[in-house]
């Protein structure tokens, strides 16, 4: 279909991006950005989601003839979470800093296997967008290098931020738990996005392609999901716990049965919200998005979640 095409291109644009950004800064015009909110300081905070159900996948008053959907997106279930608690905010390169300074990247116990052996193969240290100049960490954005954003979200591989999680005393939360944490509301009902039922504008975030770069993580208090999670819908995804898995009820596309159905093998989580580079469209609650776990240079982030 159409929409199919459309939506397939938008992805392949934003994936696009993450191979510019590794490009010397000579071969590179510079474009003028969107400007970066200045707010004040992060203050950390954990909130609590008391127990629910979380509606994943797409509804289409029970069909799949409504709006335009990847396969994996259906069918639309109820899943019941536990009470768990999580992050307001994604962690932050200052957050991400500690654990470094900490020896995170040192400690196999906060690793698993696999990870530790990705990371000692490959001389992984930190953050694929850090650079240490001279005892200093800069930042490597899309199109110059500059002093280490503080409070700007960290762009790390799922295996660097389920490290992080555990060496903070938490964990990835699920892709159900993420679902009750940003679409969920005290009251029972879910938004169709964390903001509410509104369409995606300028006050909730970067995205559609508006900045090449990150923004600090409390930079679109418009953007606050029912419980008060911050920079859910953009500014980065964010990294689940969550295999990428068939839904029951799953049926492969006939025009591109091999779109999800190839990457349904354990190796690949699931990721939710957005990032500056994902058009609008794909905000929608029921998208899928999903990397391979050693994958350092996707715009995505993480918050902890907790057992309470």
């Amino acid at each position: 279909s159409l929409h199919m095409a459309l939506e397939h291109r938008l992805m392949h644009a934003e994936t696009l991006a993450y191979m510019l950004h590794r490009l010397p800064f000579e071969t590179k015009v510079p474009e003028a950005q969107q400007p970066v909110p200045q707010n004040e300081p992060v203050r950390h905070e954990t909130i609590e989601i008391p127990a629910g159900s979380a509606t994943l996948g797409l509804l289409c008053n029970g069909t799949r003839n409504g709006a335009f959907a990847w396969d994996n997106e259906f069918e639309a279930h109820q899943v019941e979470v536990p009470a768990f608690a999580i992050d307001r905010h994604k962690a932050t390169n200052a957050d991400y800093l500690r654990f470094i300074e900490a020896g995170g990247y040192q400690d196999p116990a906060l690793w698993t296997d696999a990870a530790w052996e990705w990371k000692a193969t490959h001389h992984i240290t930190h953050p694929a967008f850090w650079k240490s100049v001279r005892g200093e960490w800069r930042y490597r954005t899309m199109f110059e290098e500059i002093p280490l954003p503080s409070n700007w979200p960290v762009y790390v591989s799922q295996a660097e931020a389920a490290a992080y999680a555990r060496w903070a005393g938490g964990r990835l939360p699920a892709e159900a738990e993420w679902h009750c944490a940003a679409y969920g509301t005290p009251q029972g009902p879910e938004r169709a996005y964390p903001w509410g039922d509104e369409l995606p504008a300028p006050q909730h975030g970067y995205f559609d392609f508006a900045r090449w770069d990150p923004a600090p993580v409390n930079a679109f208090p418009c953007g606050r999901s029912a419980f008060g999670l911050e920079g859910l819908a953009a500014n980065g995804w964010e990294w689940t716990a969550s295999p990428f898995a068939p839904f029951r009820g799953f049926e492969a596309h006939p025009s591109y049965p091999g779109y999800s159905a190839d990457f349904f093998d354990g190796k690949h989580y699931v990721l939710k919200g957005g990032s500056p580079r994902t058009a609008a469209c794909m905000l929608r609650r029921s998208f899928r998005n999903w990397f391979q776990p050693h994958y350092q240079y996707i715009y995505a982030g993480f918050r902890c979640a907790r057992g309470v």
